[in-house]
């Protein structure tokens, strides 16, 4: 593998293209209009610009895509996440033209991509799963007649989903009807499918998922677990490994569970397998994300592990020379996805100008980033600017290094979830362990911040009087 094209953008792109640097593979980096100045282009050996603005004119044309993989002699395309990274089709299509796709097979990819062929898929290994139907809902009346046997409150899910798009919470059967109506909607506007089904809506669940990599040769790994329960719209916002709720049986059981679902799909590379876990240390699968997962870097932070190398290596078709046996937690870590979004405004993309963009640094830090001050921020793509990852020896450790990171981490021009995350990492629910899903539903209102944003200015305001007051001294000095 002498070259390798990475088919995204932003942080994951250049994330890809640092390792196959260190591997001394070269890259090839594709850019839209909207990014023709951006990092990941500057950084890559060679840039070719794919297309307009819109992520279905440039970063979603699979067959260009391949096009210009081959007009550049690239031997494997790199997908990140997002994007077409979890296309079926897109993957079958770099397979069928004699390209390595960086990621799994294509088979694996359709399977895991429906929620409810991914049920069925795993059944026979006996892996516990959420009360629910395991087919789309064809029938209105039969529907109602489920959900009522399951018991409200019930959740619909877009089988094609993911996001938190095509997901309605129903608490009574008075607005079943207007929910499924939604849900149906959102699913086909966001997948092109509007299959929905139904399960038991368990209110007080943690999220919690298992990283995996699998060779092949047989060999699958599960790489311990990540706490993803800090949620906006059923979206991700901030994770950490390891989780303070799972012990090292539960660890155990849900591990091998995540190895069972990847070889009922026949999986190769990197890969997460998502669970529910509720108040009872009970665990249901969820569903199996075919792709790098945003989250990665805290699993390479406590099992000193390069994920990336490792996808490219599977894919090359080495074998893991890791062992289960070698996988042992190593201190703590903790990601905040750093997104233009207005916090105060339901979470809403801020878009502007990155006036002031200065990250932090320091002992523990690590940023994955995108973006670069002076750069404008595009309306076309998801919001996230970078991801700010605290390392430490404990979680109090790593908790406090991020607050302190949060503090350095200058941005001026957008909104940020920079102060909600600093308002998560000092809350008490946060740091007890005493959360789950709802935390943002439970703890966090826009008041919160405008609050504490207004201490902050007034704080800010008070240290430039006083700064002012000394020089004035300083100035007043007689002259000896």
């Amino acid at each position: 593998m002498q070259k390798i094209l990475v088919a995204n953008r932003g942080e994951i792109a250049i994330r890809v293209m640092k390792t196959a640097q260190k591997m001394g593979i070269k890259t090839v980096a594709i850019y839209s209009t909207a990014d023709r100045n951006a990092p990941h282009v500057k950084f890559a050996d060679e840039a070719v610009w794919i297309g307009e603005s819109p992520s279905n004119q440039s970063y979603l044309l699979g067959n260009k895509i391949i096009e210009v993989a081959k007009a550049l002699n690239v031997d494997a395309i790199h997908p990140g996440y997002g994007f077409l990274s979890e296309n079926a089709k897109f993957a079958e299509e770099v397979e069928k033209n004699n390209i390595i796709f960086i990621g799994p097979k294509s088979k694996a990819i359709r399977i895991m991509g429906s929620k409810l062929a991914a049920k069925n898929a795993v059944l026979k290994y006996n892996i516990p799963m959420v009360p629910g139907v395991d087919h789309a809902i064809q029938d209105i009346e039969e529907a109602k007649e489920t959900a009522k046997s399951i018991g409200f409150p019930i959740l619909i899910k877009a089988s094609a989903g993911g996001g938190g798009k095509g997901m309605r919470v129903v608490e009574k059967e008075s607005d079943f009807e207007s929910q499924l109506d939604r849900a149906i909607s959102e699913a086909m506007a966001a997948f092109g499918d509007g299959s929905v089904f139904i399960e038991k809506y368990i209110a007080s669940s943690r999220h919690i998922e298992i990283q995996i990599m699998a060779d092949s040769h047989g060999t699958v790994l599960y790489l311990l677990e990540r706490e993803c329960s800090i949620q906006r719209r059923h979206q991700k916002v901030i994770e950490e490994a390891p989780s303070l709720i799972v012990t090292p049986e539960i660890r155990k059981k849900m591990g091998e569970a995540a190895v069972l679902v990847a070889k009922s799909c026949d999986y190769l590379g990197a890969g997460t397998v998502e669970f529910l876990y509720d108040e009872n240390n009970n665990f249901y699968f969820l569903e199996m994300n075919t792709r790098l997962q945003v989250e990665y870097p805290v699993t390479e932070l406590i099992t000193g592990l390069d994920l990336v190398e490792m996808q490219i290596r599977v894919a090359r078709g080495e074998a893991l020379t890791t062992r289960q046996e070698d996988i042992q937690i190593n201190g703590h870590a903790i990601e905040l996805r750093v997104y233009a979004e207005d916090t105060v405004n339901d979470f809403l993309p801020s878009v502007g100008h990155l006036d002031v963009y200065q990250l932090p640094v320091g002992e523990g830090i690590r940023v994955d980033n995108g973006f670069e001050q002076g750069m404008d921020i595009p309306i076309y793509y998801d919001p996230m600017l970078s991801k700010l990852i605290a390392y430490g020896t404990t979680r109090d450790e790593a908790i406090a290094i991020m607050i302190e990171a949060i503090e350095n981490f200058k941005i001026e021009g957008v909104e940020t979830t920079l102060g909600f995350g600093k308002f998560v990492f000092e809350h008490e629910a946060f740091r007890s362990g005493k959360f789950d899903t709802n935390f943002v539903k439970k703890h966090y209102s826009p008041e919160i911040v405008k609050v504490q944003k207004t201490k902050e200015a007034e704080i800010a305001a008070l240290l430039a009087l006083n700064q002012y007051f000394e020089d004035q001294k300083i100035l007043r000095l007689p002259i000896q």
